[in-house]
């Protein structure tokens, strides 16, 4: 049986507590009971995203959580879904920049077989990838793209200023979805090489939340996952650090069939696990997290410039966060009436700093967002899991919401006038085409005639 330990419960944990333990392949388990409902999350991180992949191979990352739910050794096709899906479970998985996860929350008396499943896949994924699989998952890839990204309004705006805010040759200067092309010229042997790699045990954190006997727990996690081998391959990221600001402003307008014309913005922000990091979120939050912040009452219910204004922060561990501006305009108006508002209340903002009202308030949210996380099994085995590949430690999860709330409003005011100034961003105008003529529609009104 693999040896544990159990922290100290640190204070402002709302009596949530997690174990943490090791198998000897190296991966990582955390424990975290809570008897309350009758349900359990298993939830495993794979310290691998966009951010690890090289030029001429953007996407593959992605590519691969599809591809984890195309069968292993014990469970053919879609059999992973029909299995958790017919206990009466939930699951998926998703990638990012800096971690690829998938995820079960299943009735308790289901636990062994979600474990079960995910270590099958873990350790026999390469006996049932195939040709006919890669082509497979390489066509829905595809086609998530088009859906997502190429064939709605402003579908390409992530992507674009993710480009412009992280310089060619950053590793996080392209998205996870990748691109068309890489996509295409992506091999069997690309994608078997991948799994090698990335997909190894010691490459992992598990964690299990819920209803849960923790000795019992613990032995079919050895069970399944312990014979399973680690792999020392891995490279790390590459460095993505980068000046604190851009130094100059970037921009860019886009001429598409957009339904109103739109001023979006990225902004250079600290890197998330820092202080600085939660005095921006509370800044952003003040300034466009909802109906009652600034720029919403500025902008759509004072000056009815815009039907909707946000400013919301993307954090990043591995390079600069982003602060994501997004404002729609009412019909009509400039964007540089926008803009010109915009940067009003942001200098505004840099100079007084947030008010009492604005403090408690952003901290309010910010808290209750945290807390709406960890309400669920499924919430609370995902932040566990944030927290110890990223930052090294899964209990810093349980106290997040306590180093929120210690950030005094000068320190909100410092990051705001040190990164939302112009110089630091990136920018895309939006304005809007007519919609394209349909082919042949001179023929088809003379034949309707």
């Amino acid at each position: 049986m693999p040896m544990g330990h159990t922290a100290t419960p640190p204070p402002a944990t709302g009596g949530l507590t997690a174990t943490e333990h090791r198998l000897a392949n190296g991966l990582r388990v955390v424990l975290s009971e809570d008897h309350l409902t009758p349900v359990a999350a298993v939830c495993l991180w794979y310290d691998v995203g966009s951010r690890h992949e090289v030029a001429g191979r953007t996407g593959l990352a992605h590519l691969f959580e599809h591809l984890m739910f195309q069968g292993s050794a014990q469970v053919q096709g879609n059999g992973h879904f029909e299995l958790v899906q017919g206990a009466g479970g939930s699951l998926n998985g998703s990638t990012s920049f800096e971690r690829t996860n998938y995820y079960e929350t299943m009735p308790a008396h289901e636990l062994e077989l979600a474990l079960w499943l995910e270590a099958d896949r873990m350790g026999s994924l390469l006996t049932a990838l195939d040709d006919e699989s890669m082509e497979n998952q390489r066509d829905v890839v595809k086609n998530e793209r088009r859906q997502r990204y190429d064939n709605v309004p402003y579908g390409t705006a992530f992507e674009k200023l993710t480009a412009m805010a992280y310089p060619e040759g950053h590793p996080y200067h392209h998205t996870p979805i990748g691109s068309m092309a890489d996509l295409d010229a992506a091999s069997l042997e690309d994608a078997r090489e991948f799994f090698r790699t990335y997909y190894a045990p010691n490459n992992a954190v598990l964690t299990v939340v819920g209803d849960i006997d923790p000795e019992q727990t613990l032995g079919w996690i050895e069970k399944y996952f312990g014979s399973v081998p680690g792999h020392q391959g891995k490279k790390p990221p590459r460095d993505g650090t980068l000046p604190d600001v851009i130094g100059g402003q970037k921009r860019e307008i886009v001429e598409e069939e957009v339904p109103s014309r739109a001023l979006m913005a990225a902004y250079r922000l600290p890197h998330d696990g820092t202080r600085e990091c939660d005095a921006a979120d509370l800044a952003l939050t003040a300034l466009g997290g909802g109906e009652s912040s600034r720029l919403n009452k500025r902008l759509v219910r004072r000056d009815r410039l815009a039907v909707g204004a946000g400013f919301g922060l993307l954090r990043l561990a591995g390079a600069p966060s982003l602060g994501w501006l997004d404002v729609k305009a009412s019909g009509g108006v400039e964007v540089a009436q926008i803009e010109e508002a915009v940067d009003d209340e942001l200098r505004r903002f840099a100079e007084e700093g947030p008010s009492p009202e604005e403090m408690e308030r952003a901290q309010a949210q910010l808290e209750r967002e945290w807390l709406d996380r960890l309400a669920t099994v499924g919430g609370r085995a995902d932040e566990l899991c944030r927290y110890a590949v990223l930052f090294g430690d899964p209990q810093l999860a349980l106290t997040a919401v306590q180093r929120v709330l210690d950030v005094t409003a000068e320190e909100v005011r410092a990051v705001a006038a040190a990164r939302l100034r112009p110089d630091n961003r990136a920018v895309l105008v939006y304005e809007p085409t007519e919609p394209a003529a349909e082919e042949n529609d001179d023929e088809t009104e003379e034949s309707g005639q």
